[in-house]
């Protein structure tokens, strides 16, 4: 058998692998594999390790007639087709869990950096606006007492309400169906969407990414804002309508947004959200340590290993292909 991995990863990480197949790799850690290497590599494969930024659609799918399974080093998936790989009898799996609080974390540190300006206030020292200390010089917004609302309330949202616990916040939070232990550890309560908005001071969006979710936030919803609310996303960028959110935050009608995705990635240097003082961006970093991401690509190649020997992975958003045989099925 073949396996094909799309970005270099640490030999340890992929090491299960090699014991059920030849495995080949993109020897190139910062820049995605090419498309045409990818379907190339495909079309031989038995197996794919790849990232969010690599599309596994029926154009690759209909040219790699041994495929068995598809492992994606990322909780979403939304860069691939699970209807077509489920029909063609094709595993998909993802990393979930391992990436939990790392995320949760980052999630944090941006919300945070947003409420008290820290961005803006490097900026004032380093171009010498520090003159002297003053009453409401880069005031900011309390974190301690306010209301949390979480848009998507699954690992990554419990994670998240844990913290704002120590933080004393009402946590309310909007999702397809309810969450009894997580509102019984958390203390979070579940609302609408709109009502969500409109009382929240801080809204972090963690829902997936699908076809009736994208540009979940669009002018509307964020009109539904306070003035004074930050919204955070730590999800997918195509949630957000980001060019009602610049219009929003240039004419302030909410105070800021914290961002660690965005609609284009990578977001050009030109972007008008970079130009705004209340906006704090970073290159959709939430699972970036050096121990959760090596996790995560451990996962990825143990799921697939699994797949290709026969076996369960621990993670797999299709299972039902998992109960008769992984081969290819005929398409649908």
């Amino acid at each position: 058998m073949r396996v094909f991995v799309s970005r270099r990863l640490p030999d340890a990480a992929i090491e299960p692998l090699r014991t059920h197949a030849e495995v080949a790799v993109h020897e190139d850690e910062r820049n995605p594999v090419p498309r045409a290497l990818l379907l190339r590599e495909a079309a031989r494969a038995d197996g794919l390790l790849v990232l969010l930024t690599d599309r596994v659609d029926r154009e690759l799918l209909d040219a790699a007639p041994t495929l068995r399974a598809v492992s994606v080093m990322a909780v979403g998936y939304d860069n691939v087709d699970v209807a077509a790989c489920t029909a063609r009898g094709i595993a998909v799996c993802n990393t979930p869990d391992v990436l939990t609080e790392t995320t949760a974390d980052l999630c944090w540190a941006i919300l945070m950096a947003c409420a008290r300006r820290l961005y803006e206030g490097q900026r004032a020292i380093v171009e010498g606006r520090w003159a002297a200390w003053a009453p409401y010089f880069l005031a900011g917004q309390d974190v301690w007492g306010a209301t949390l609302g979480i848009v998507g309330l699954g690992r990554i949202g419990t994670a998240v309400a844990r913290r704002a616990r120590g933080f004393g916040m009402r946590i309310l939070y909007a999702a397809r169906s309810g969450h009894a232990m997580a509102e019984a550890e958390t203390g979070a309560r579940r609302t609408e969407l709109d009502a969500l908005l409109a009382e929240s001071d801080f809204v972090v969006l963690l829902a997936p990414l699908t076809p009736e979710s994208r540009h979940l936030i669009g002018a509307a919803e964020l009109a539904r804002m306070k003035p004074t609310a930050v919204l955070v996303n730590a999800a997918r960028g195509p949630l957000v309508d980001e060019e009602a959110l610049v219009e929003a935050l240039a004419a302030r009608r909410i105070w800021g947004a914290a961002l660690d995705v965005f609609e284009r990635e990578p977001l050009p240097a030109d972007h008008p959200l970079l130009a705004l003082p209340n906006v704090v961006a970073v290159p959709h970093i939430g699972s970036a340590s050096v121990a959760t991401r090596t996790a995560m690509a451990r996962l990825a190649a143990e799921n697939l290993a699994a797949v290709l020997g026969g076996g369960r992975p621990r993670a797999c958003v299709n299972p039902e292909v998992l109960g008769g045989t992984l081969g290819r099925a005929a398409p649908a």
